[in-house]
């Protein structure tokens, strides 16, 4: 057995590339001083884990987030303080005028150096690369950490590090196989994001509690972040009025004039603080924002405060969501029978929108003014982006009280019906024919509990699911198709894969049966006719991946087993757990459309297929897997599914991917559709399977 602290976990992360850090002469010095530049203690911690010093990179890379943090800290008390002594005048007429103002503004600019250069120093030490802005804002430093702490035997520091690195980088699955290993390890941990976003983690908390219909615990934690919301907007405005990049200038060849030259730096400044709603809503690591997170924060506490019985801040929040949306159908109904409710004991006129909201939205929209005025008139390209987009919206399945519904039809009704959903690019079908009359129906969408969903039985016979496992025995190779990983997502289990094309061209080498290579082709074909038939999808079904894969049980690894051969996700988006979201952005494959599984065999234990909710834990339907059975589904985040461990025997499937875009076409398909016209002009055995439709139900 390892002595302690010496265990080597097969699944830990890859070690990533060094990223461009500055020069470093070798360990973190000591502290006192100026605040050391964040980046050179990284450069320190990341020199210090591959020298294999982990106590100095846990130390150094410690304090490379501390000095970061208070980088911030210092710059934001600095410009508050100076925001409040030195108040920028106004300019005067005639000749001089404009003394006033820029004087002024050259003595807050010395208020700021004088109030950080002491705690800081030089304001150029702290330039980071654009590159180790992008790893903090990434949180790569903590996947250093977590390695460090495990090699130092901390378990519960690196637990932490490791959340903190999977809450910006949900679709790492490594580190999500890395997190359960300290579960197992350490017992029950309870794990820590380090950077957690605490008016995120407040909405978040609120809306699980109003999901309970926990409504006075909703409301304490809605308005807690509405309050945080608010203090960190101001932060980001702050902090926008710091160093800009001039994107489009060389900054030594830069000749602008004084107010060209004020313009350029403003219009930066004023962009950037224009997007902080886009900031504020966006979760760590991701690229979109929660679409309409401020309004929904009044859209949630004005039906909470109404069963809560408070029906004056109903009214309240109700009036602040339709600030942002005037003509939402559903708040409009809400606060008109709020207003009934009221009536003979307030005035409905003297409750107002909140303050806060409408200095806010007042604020935004002149920012945009500004911004649209520049683009016109100064020759900078702006688009405004849909800041508000309506469609993300409070889900609730809340029935409408008997007292409610009793009200005249003419009179006012508390709406509680779901918002409507952005409709999709395409209208969403099913139930067309299967085209093969020895293809099964088993379940639809409704059986299998959700959404473009079904499953099919004797799509591929038995003797064809025996030939294929031959043909994959002689092409496969491990880690195919996985960037060469033969354990890519569990060490418990090996993987092996091969493509239609190199099916096709061993077929050809006379390196395994012709006729054999060819059925992968055809039945991958037969696969994508039945899809795009069922779904009744009006344009065509393209291949976006064709995979052969088998993953087989490892002997001596099974006992105790708690993870998953395949872990939760959707396959054109980022599933986020945590946020009930999955983020359609790379590196996710965002062009895809559809996926189907089309299983070869059953003669293993284990490797059940399953769909869950978005929360990746909720089970809505398991599937045994049996040779000729296919489950195909729309591959976005209305079907997260995984596959349970394989925990003896070998499970063999034929995967794909498809895509409605024709750009999205897999080379590879192209490439097998060439040597398939070759072989057939020079008669080399076409496969005796006849994929063209017949007997169309």
């Amino acid at each position: 057995m390892a002595p302690a602290g010496s265990r080597r976990w097969g699944s830990l992360l890859p070690l990533l590339l060094l990223p461009l850090l500055p020069a470093v002469g070798g360990g973190c010095a000591a502290e006192g001083g100026p605040l050391e530049p964040f980046d050179a203690l990284y450069a320190s911690g990341v020199e210090a884990y591959y020298g294999g010093d982990f106590a100095g990179a846990a130390r150094c890379l410690e304090r490379a987030l501390r000095s970061r943090r208070e980088l911030r800290a210092a710059r934001l008390r600095c410009r508050r303080s100076c925001r409040g002594q030195v108040r920028l005048e106004a300019p005067g007429p005639g000749a001089g005028g404009d003394l006033p103002f820029f004087g002024s503004v050259l003595r807050r600019a010395d208020c700021v150096r004088r109030c950080e250069e002491p705690r800081i120093g030089a304001a150029s030490r702290h330039r980071a690369a654009e590159e180790v802005r992008a790893d903090f804002q990434r949180r790569v430093p903590y996947s250093y950490l977590q390695r460090a702490y495990i090699q130092l035997n901390k378990l519960e520091e690196a637990a932490n590090a490791a959340h903190t690195f999977f809450m910006a980088n949900p679709e790492h699955m490594e580190i999500q196989q890395d997190i359960e290993n300290y579960k197992t390890t350490a017992g029950k941990v309870s794990l820590v994001d380090r950077e957690a976003r605490q008016h995120m983690e407040d909405y978040s908390a609120g809306v699980r509690h109003y999901d309970k219909e926990e409504y006075e615990l909703a409301i304490e934690f809605l308005e807690r972040a509405l309050k945080g919301y608010y203090a960190e907007d101001e932060d980001c405005q702050v902090m926008c009025e710091g160093p800009q990049r001039f994107e489009e200038h060389e900054y030594l060849d830069y000749k602008a004039g004084l107010y060209e030259a004020i313009a350029d730096h403003y219009m930066q400044v004023l962009a950037c603080k224009h997007d902080c709603v886009r900031e504020l809503a966006t979760r760590s690591g991701r690229i979109s924002p929660i679409e309409n997170f401020l309004p929904l924060h009044y859209d949630y506490l004005q039906f909470a405060y109404y069963r809560v019985g408070d029906y004056v801040k109903a009214l309240e929040c109700a009036k602040s969501y339709l600030l942002f949306h005037p003509d939402d159908e559903d708040v409009l109904e809400n606060a008109g029978y709020y207003e009934g409710l009221l009536e003979g004991a307030v005035d409905p006129n003297s409750i107002k929108p909140r303050k806060e909201a409408k200095t806010l939205l007042q604020r935004h929209k002149l920012e945009s003014h500004l911004l649209q005025v520049a683009a016109a008139g100064l020759g900078y390209a702006y688009t405004e982006p849909n800041y508000w987009n309506r469609y993300g919206a409070r889900q609730d399945e809340h029935s409408v009280p008997s007292s409610i519904s009793s009200e005249p039809e003419d009179g006012h009704r508390l709406s509680l019906a779901k918002k409507p959903m952005p409709k999709p690019h395409r209208e969403l079908k099913e139930g067309g024919p299967l085209l093969y009359s020895d293809v099964k129906f088993v379940y639809n969408s409704e059986q299998l509990n959700g959404t473009q969903r079904v499953l099919l039985d004797n799509v591929i016979s038995e003797e064809q699911c025996r030939e294929l496992h031959r043909v994959a025995s002689g092409i496969m190779l491990a880690g195919d198709g996985y960037r060469g990983k033969t354990s890519p997502h569990t060490p418990n289990e090996r993987f092996e894969g091969a493509t239609v094309l190199k099916a096709l061209k061993y077929g050809y080498e006379g390196r395994v049966p012709l006729k054999s290579a060819r059925l992968f082709y055809d039945i991958s074909e037969k696969a994508r006719r039945i899809v795009q038939s069922y779904f009744m999808l009006n344009s065509t079904l393209y291949f976006s991946y064709t995979h052969l894969v088998c993953r087989t049980a490892l002997s001596g690894q099974q006992e105790r087993r708690n993870d998953l051969s395949h872990p939760i996700h959707a396959d054109n988006c980022l599933l986020d757990p945590e946020a009930n979201e999955c983020w359609k952005e790379p590196p996710a494959y965002t062009f895809r459309d559809y996926s189907a599984l089309l299983y070869m065999n059953a003669d293993f234990e284990g490797g059940e297929f399953i769909f869950t909710e978005m929360d990746a834990k909720t089970v809505t339907a398991s599937i045994k897997p049996k040779c000729g059975r296919m489950i195909s589904f729309s591959s976005g985040g209305e079907n997260p599914h995984g596959v349970k461990a394989v925990t003896k025997g070998q499970r063999c499937a034929v995967a794909l991917w498809f895509t409605l875009d024709p750009l999205y076409r897999e080379l590879e398909r192209i490439q097998a559709d060439e040597v398939i016209a070759m072989l057939d002009q020079e008669h080399l055995g076409p496969s005796e399977m006849n994929i063209n439709p017949k007997d169309e139900l």
